[in-house]
């Protein structure tokens, strides 16, 4: 079986995706994941971190989004 890691850095190659792509923003990601889980809905939590995938065309505005959900979340 393969690590989160390993699986994130396949899983962005096969998405034609930089491997940092997969890396850069994971602890970003789950802590998000864990707010819409914890203060929303648990299903919502990885559909969270898809939308935060489409709507952001960079790592930069992916940050920016999860920052934005965040907030809401606090």
């Amino acid at each position: 079986m393969l690590s989160a890691h390993q699986w994130l850095a396949e899983a962005a190659q096969l998405l034609d995706l930089p491997p940092e792509a997969a890396r850069e923003l994971t602890r970003e990601l789950l802590d998000l994941t864990r707010k819409v889980a914890h203060n929303r809905s648990r299903p919502a939590a990885p559909l969270t971190a898809f939308l935060v995938g489409l709507a952001s065309n960079d790592l930069s505005q992916a940050r920016a989004h999860i920052a934005t959900l965040s907030a809401r979340l606090s």
